[in-house]
């Protein structure tokens, strides 16, 4: 169960519609560059003398950030206020972004990703325990989504931005326009967000707590696996349409936003479906998820059926929400680790989908190849998936909320 604030910090509940606004601006910030990036690899790539393949390391770089930060940070500050860790995240994460901007060279363009990726999990994963504190149990799921809605909003507006900042004025500045958001996201906290005291009874190894339950592993393997497929298609995208499709650059942007609505429409309908039937809406949206994708390829030849194609890749985003929720149930009393380890995963789906899906490319088997990768990455989840929910049903004490 989601632990509560401190009732000596209960009073700024009244702006609880403030507070997630405030926690979404953070990951408004967060969403814009993890997806931009990818958006802008073939500008960097050119202009660091690097090919698109090795571009993509630039990705992982950020994703192995997010894995190696969200638990270590977790751990760390768990005898932190939840408020001021927020704050020095998102100010790390500015500083981190403007100096992606500024690398000179591809190895440190790698070192500035990696440091930019380790406040990800973290911010996301503080965020969403502070939304859902503020609002009835039977709400939590739309809670998280409210935080998580400033990603898949970031698709809508923040990468098309970013990414014709890139085309106009140089990719460097889209990574500028990231440290200001992220500034912008430190202040609104600092100022709207509950002045919380660390509970009771936190510490570093009641968090580690996480890590001997089954069920935290398998719903972490969901995402992990089943999440690579969206990041497969997504990292090479703006290739795909460049030599698949034969757009010209300026129509990238709207692919990108098309793909952002997808997400953000996933994130408002499948919460309502969640709080009710959390593992079912998960388990449809893994299959969803798998259809859209293996649709890909057919779909790529042509620019109406690509965008359908790609705003229903992106609805299937939405379960980074469903499995945000799952990571409360399971986690027992240490929150803050599993649900930092969400992004983790995350992240890790973020390394898997695009290395594989950049060896089908290099093995000769087309951009398209991206989108049967993903169907196989999905249908990875959706057995982990059926494992999880077997084993619950095994062992029902292990997963009371």
């Amino acid at each position: 169960m989601t632990e509560p604030l401190p009732r000596s910090a209960a009073g700024p509940h009244r702006h609880v519609g403030l507070t997630h606004l405030a926690l979404a601006m953070g990951g408004f910030a967060i969403g814009t560059t993890e997806f931009a990036t990818m958006s802008l690899l073939p500008d960097l790539a050119a202009d660091l003398g690097i090919d698109a393949p090795t571009a993509g390391h630039v990705i992982s770089a950020y994703a192995l950030g997010v894995v190696v930060g969200a638990p270590a940070i977790a751990v760390l500050s768990a005898k932190l206020s939840r408020r001021t860790l927020l704050i020095g995240l998102m100010a790390v994460f500015a500083l981190a972004n403007a100096l992606s901007g500024l690398a000179a060279t591809y190895g440190w363009m790698l070192a500035f990703r990696f440091l930019s990726g380790l406040p990800h999990g973290a911010y996301f994963g503080i965020a969403t325990l502070v939304a859902a504190s503020l609002v009835p149990q039977g709400q939590r799921t739309r809670a998280v989504a409210r935080v998580l809605l400033g990603l898949t909003v970031a698709t809508v507006a923040g990468v098309p931005l970013a990414n014709w900042l890139g085309q106009t004025l140089g990719w460097r500045w889209g990574f500028g326009i990231v440290a200001l958001l992220a500034t912008m996201a430190a202040t609104m906290v600092a100022l709207v967000a509950p002045r919380d005291r660390p509970h009771e009874g936190a510490s570093p190894l009641r968090e580690l707590g996480a890590l001997r339950r089954g069920q935290v592993w398998l719903t972490l393997g969901i995402g992990a696996i089943g999440f690579g497929g969206l990041f497969a298609v997504y990292t090479y995208l703006a290739d795909t349409l460049l030599n698949v499709t034969g757009v010209t650059p300026m129509m990238i942007p709207i692919a990108l936003m098309v793909f952002g609505i997808g997400m953000t429409a996933g994130n408002l309908i499948a919460p309502r479906f969640a709080d009710r039937a959390l593992m079912p809406t998960a388990a449809a949206l893994l299959a969803w998820s798998a259809v859209a994708l293996a649709l890909f390829p057919l779909a790529a030849h042509n620019w109406w059926t690509m965008l359908a194609d790609i705003g229903a890749i992106g609805i299937g985003g939405a379960l980074g929400t469903v499995l945000q929720t799952r990571l409360m149930d399971v986690a027992g009393d240490a929150q803050a680790l599993a649900a930092a380890l969400n992004h983790s995963a995350f992240n890790i789906a973020n390394a898997l989908g695009p290395w594989i899906g950049g060896m089908a490319i290099a093995a000769g088997l087309g951009w398209t190849s991206t989108g049967l990768v993903g169907c196989g990455l999905a249908l990875g989840g959706m057995a982990v998936l059926l494992v999880s929910v077997t084993m619950s049903r095994r062992t029902p004490a292990l997963v009371a909320a």
